[in-house]
């Protein structure tokens, strides 16, 4: 019987938010605001960060990358769930459902890293600007993406690999996407190999960085503290604060999911999803470039040269 129903299932049906016209409307239209402005947010970021030559240091490289995969991840998520609004059935095979299950851990345990190294990128520039240059070497920022890369791609793939996941109990996903806890719901057979990878990839892709980061930020607000001018600690604690804005509600909410979740996968769950599948997309551009003179600055300049341009011809 329970092969059976193995065979049965070739795809999903979630559950979303509500099935009331009116609130998927208004779902629908919050939705899609959100993720045109987490496009043209992260679009405008990246743009302006490629075109202008003094934006091309290793923190605005990282800030680049973070931008990419807020796009990509936002991207993964975001259409789908904006289709389902109209959707009867709200349906996804199920070699969709585990492709989109791997880019969101992959991209996922990508941003925790990023905002790591981001973190140890500041304490550098702040705590040791002699030497900045030299520790945070353009050599040094591309080995560091490509092991970010590599590492989290082999972390959030090969598990399913080793041991793919066989289904035998229903379809139906209380969830708006295919999330590894929610499938591990409807998974039939010993579960403790993945119960044990998801604290071991946690332990390496949320707890490990979000150390990092902590220790990092003590020794610069240590740092800051020391700076005799009142224009540099106000610099400094502007950049910082921008970042300790982001990893806090990208953090806080990961390791709610992830970190504190011993019960079955509860349905209030997939709300908290909601802050770092589309909020934290939308909000990273709109912090970092708000909040950072040098950016503004450069946008501005890219604006002028290009109404110049246009006037000349």
């Amino acid at each position: 019987m329970e092969l059976r129903n193995q065979t049965l299932i070739n795809h999903f049906i979630f559950i979303g938010f509500s099935q009331n016209l009116k609130t998927c409307v208004l779902l629908f239209v919050l939705f899609f605001i959100i993720y045109i402005l987490t496009v043209l947010g992260n679009s405008f970021l990246i743009f302006t960060i490629i075109v202008s030559p003094k934006l091309h240091t290793p923190m605005y490289y990282f800030l680049c990358n973070l931008s990419f995969v807020d796009l990509f991840y936002s991207s993964s998520t975001v259409p789908k769930l904006l289709f389902d609004q109209f959707s009867k059935t709200r349906r996804i095979p199920l070699i969709g459902c585990l492709i989109q299950m791997n880019i969101g851990l992959f991209l996922g345990g990508t941003e925790c890293i990023l905002l790591a190294v981001m973190a140890y990128d500041r304490y550098i520039a702040i705590c040791f600007p002699l030497y900045y240059t030299t520790i945070m070497s353009w050599r040094v920022c591309r080995w560091i993406s490509i092991i970010m890369c590599v590492g989290t791609f082999i972390l959030s793939s090969v598990p399913t690999m080793v041991k793919p996941l066989i289904f035998c109990k229903g379809n139906t996903l209380d969830h708006f996407v295919c999330e590894i806890l929610a499938l591990l719901e409807v998974a039939c057979g010993d579960l403790s190999f993945y119960k044990i990878t998801i604290v071991a990839i946690g332990f390496f892709t949320i707890l490990s960085p979000i150390v990092l980061i902590v220790v990092s930020y003590i020794c610069i607000i240590d740092s800051i503290l020391k700076i005799r001018s009142v224009e540099g600690r106000t610099k400094a604690f502007s950049t910082c604060a921008s970042h300790l804005t982001v990893v806090l509600i990208f953090f806080l909410t990961t390791m709610t999911m992830y970190m504190g979740q011993k019960r079955s996968f509860s349905s209030y769950l997939k709300y908290i999803s909601l802050m770092y599948t589309v909020l934290t997309p939308v909000l990273n551009p709109v912090i970092y470039s708000l909040r950072n003179n040098d950016v503004k600055r450069a946008f501005r300049k890219i604006l002028t040269a290009g109404s110049m341009t246009h006037t000349m011809s």
